[in-house]
């Protein structure tokens, strides 16, 4: 007897980007742009739980929503928009610790085709990760990070993870100021141990990219 053919998944599409919210979660910010390079200008949702157990009252700063970010993201179709990934608790509260300085700032944004996830952190520099569509998730392609001194910048790290192949400059002028920098550029070869897919990063704040060997 002949087996039927396995079920074609059904995509998961919907007329607008807030129906692909959960049920105890708002929108936090809201993006555009192209990631799968059609032309067409698809839909980034940072999604916030709403929970009052993690609203907590500081005795510097007052009264902090502590919930837990997520991330959905929507490619445009005519019928309106389909899933193309979710995670719905992988980025932290906009309002952690900072220590002696702010916390980082996440911004999100389709660049290139790609998906950055980036974390300016101010005089301090940033970190990002570079995400492609592929294989039916956002999976991991590229990483970079810049360590300033305020305007100056002391070292920067650059991955690709396609090419397997890390970038790191380190400033060698002690004195330099920004745009004084002189950098000694060193190539080395990097290996994942298994692929970063969007969906299945369980928290950002514990990847720890930038000493990848």
């Amino acid at each position: 007897m002949t087996k039927p053919a396995p079920a074609i998944p059904v995509a998961d599409t919907r007329k607008e980007p807030a129906e692909f919210v959960p049920k105890g979660f708002s929108v936090f910010e809201k993006a555009y742009g192209d990631l799968n390079k059609d032309g067409v200008e698809d839909c980034i949702l940072i999604i916030k739980k709403i929970d009052k157990e993690n609203i907590i009252t500081d005795e510097h700063r007052g009264k902090l929503d502590r919930n837990r970010r997520g991330i959905i993201v929507l490619f445009k179709t005519k019928e309106g928009y389909e899933l193309a990934s979710k995670n719905n608790n992988c980025f932290s509260s906009e309002n952690e610790e900072g220590g002696v300085y702010y916390a980082p700032e996440l911004m999100v944004y389709a660049e290139k085709g790609n998906l950055n996830i980036h974390y300016a952190h101010g005089r301090y520099g940033y970190w990002k990760y570079i995400f492609r569509y592929q294989n039916s998730d956002f999976e991991l392609i590229g990483y970079e990070d810049s360590s300033n001194t305020g305007p100056t910048v002391n070292s920067t790290t650059s991955i690709n993870f396609s090419t397997k192949k890390k970038l790191t400059k380190i400033n060698t002028n002690e004195n330099a100021e920004s745009g004084d920098e002189v950098f000694e550029s060193t190539w080395t070869s990097v290996t994942m141990p298994k692929v970063l897919r969007l969906s299945e990063i369980k928290d950002f704040d514990e990847l720890e990219l930038s000493s990848a060997e």
